[in-house]
């Protein structure tokens, strides 16, 4: 569900005419549902009612400090992947003892910063990251908590891309050598295992990988007490998927449900990192028709929101569904939604049913909310896009748009 919709033939975001949006703020233009990112944070954390948890949302998919400091006043945690990420959880207010740090390749300083704003817990990739961590935390007079991130060799069955818990994949430690690991880890200075942690992979759309890795995971954990390493934080990490398109993924209440039944009276307290559940639908991308073309096989709609804005359907082939911001009872015709960026690769939509759309109108791109900004660029040197949260009535710019002078400013 989500808080955009028409009334009387025009899109509004919550209480406002997506059209005053544009003409106020100019395009491209992100904008958030303020009250879209509530409802969703609250039924996805409250599918789990009865578990010891911590919804930890994942900063990567919509790092936006107006967002994170929306979802902390809910008592979100939050889950980050860099030094950068954690500067924006603490100046968003989130308190550090709620920040849980994943990621491949943590640097020195990215690490020691950590350590010294008091994070909750690493979420350890490697025997070389363990060790680290271990030397820098006994140089710091610290001990460091930390979760093995565990590679379960689950199929996702999404996007290569974006699956992470196979043999093949980057991310964590196989069952083998996580054990290992946690052997060393238990006689390590500087280190103290409390956690087990896997994140398979993003917008999955059924429950049967979610639960081969937690079967998988518990198993582990009772090998993990056999060997005298106690255990209190069970990190299953995000990826539940949301509809782009024609995708049906599975409530949050039925992941509630299922967890559950395994967990129960466990004395484990579940750790979940939602991203593109909380924030994907929450946001759109408004883009003005900048000019249509013909040639003898396409129609074009040339747009000013380009793969720069929103690299998605560039690199993954994702589907996202646009709409006009002014319903027309137009002849509908196949077109490319493309922008203006100098790659073949630039589009948005391709071969896409749309009612007939004339230059200068207006597009909404919709579920840009996670991964749209985020992954955005200055490629083309274009400045990027402007972020707003509508609030009811209320318009919050949460990031201005950017100017030609900012895309130089570091190398005047």
């Amino acid at each position: 569900m989500h808080h955009f919709e028409y009334r009387g033939g025009e899109l509004y975001a919550e209480d406002v005419p997506v059209r005053e949006l544009a003409e106020r703020h100019g395009t491209p233009l992100y904008v958030y549902s303020a009250a879209t990112l509530r409802r969703h944070f609250e039924a996805f954390d409250s599918a789990f009612e009865g578990l010891d948890r911590l919804t930890c949302y994942s900063v990567k998919a919509n790092s936006n400090l107006g967002v994170l400091r929306l979802l902390g006043a809910m008592g979100a945690g939050m889950d980050i992947v860099s030094g950068g990420e954690l500067h924006r959880a603490l100046k968003a207010g989130i308190p550090a003892e709620r920040i849980v740090y994943s990621g491949v390749g943590k640097r020195p300083e990215e690490i020691e910063q950590a350590l010294e704003a008091g994070i909750l817990m690493f979420n350890v990739e490697s025997v070389g990251e363990l060790e680290r961590i271990g030397r820098i935390a006994s140089r710091l007079g610290r001990t460091a908590d930390i979760s093995l991130r565990i590679n379960p060799d689950v199929d996702p069955k999404t996007h290569p891309y974006i699956s992470t818990g196979m043999k093949k994949n980057k991310f964590g430690l196989d069952m083998g050598t996580a054990m290992a690991t946690y052997l060393r880890a238990r006689d390590l200075p500087g280190v103290n295992p409390v956690g087990i942690d896997c994140h398979i992979g993003s917008q999955l759309t059924t429950l049967e990988p979610f639960l081969e890795a937690l079967d998988k995971l518990l198993d582990f954990w009772r090998a993990l007490g056999a060997e005298g390493i106690a255990i209190k934080y069970l990190d299953l990490g995000g990826g539940l998927g949301i509809t782009y398109d024609a995708e049906e993924p599975p409530h949050p209440r039925e992941f509630g449900r299922a967890l559950a039944e395994r967990l129960r009276g466990l004395p484990l307290k579940l750790i979940l990192e939602p991203g593109r559940v909380i924030a994907g639908n929450a946001g759109i991308l408004v883009s003005r028709v900048l000019y249509t073309k013909d040639t003898p096989s396409k129609h074009f709609l040339i747009a000013d929101a380009a793969m720069n804005d929103l690299i998605r359907p560039s690199l993954y082939g994702s589907y996202h569904k646009i709409i006009p911001v002014l319903e027309q009872e137009r002849p509908r015709r196949a077109v490319d939604v493309v922008g203006p960026i100098c790659e073949s690769g630039d589009f948005l939509a391709r071969d896409r049913e749309l009612p007939e759309v004339e230059q200068d109108e207006l597009l909404a791109v919709l579920s840009a909310g996670a991964y749209g900004f985020t992954m955005s660029s200055n490629y083309n040197s274009r400045p990027r896009a402007a972020e707003l949260i509508v609030d009811g009535a209320e318009v919050i710019v949460a990031r201005r748009r950017e100017t030609c002078a900012d895309l130089t400013a570091l190398e005047d």
